[in-house]
């Protein structure tokens, strides 16, 4: 890694990266973005915009993997505006990824990837973390993902 990779920061990884960071997806019931204990956000589950369907039937683990990282970027931007900015992202600690797909359908966790790849990409190690992947038969709007967040963060 070269001294202008490590002095980057996660907003200029993300424009590196081709990526940006939209507005907040409005919430779709009683509920807000995120609730910030002490050091910890806890982020409600966001969805996508572009991908309505099953992964195994209506798309691909290569499409779920873009799903993936679409909903990383909707948790990353109820980051943003919490934070002002993510340098302030001490550790991502817990991710929590549904998938909506078929019955028969077992891989989740390379779906999943998408976001925890975008993660590790945007934080380098405090960017890697534990997590779940789990297959729902239903996500609310037909969504093909949703992903939740456990993060530490800067005092």
């Amino acid at each position: 890694m070269t001294m202008n990779q490590k002095l980057m920061t996660p907003e200029e990884k993300l424009e590196q990266l081709g990526l940006e960071l939209k507005h907040i997806r409005p919430a779709v019931g009683n509920y807000i973005s995120h609730v910030r204990v002490d050091n910890l956000i806890f982020t409600a589950g966001q969805g996508v915009d572009q991908y309505h369907g099953k992964l195994g039937r209506e798309f691909t683990v290569a499409e779920g993997y873009k799903a993936s990282q679409q909903s990383m970027l909707n948790l990353l931007s109820v980051l943003k505006v919490e934070l002002g900015e993510l340098s302030k992202v001490k550790r991502i600690v817990k991710m929590l990824g549904f998938v909506n797909c078929t019955e028969d359908f077992t891989d989740h966790p390379k779906v999943i990837n998408g976001a925890s790849d975008l993660l590790v990409e945007v934080f380098g190690e405090k960017g890697r973390h534990a997590r779940s992947a789990v297959g729902m038969a239903q996500l609310p709007n037909n969504t093909a993902i949703e992903i939740e967040l456990i993060v530490e963060v800067e005092d």
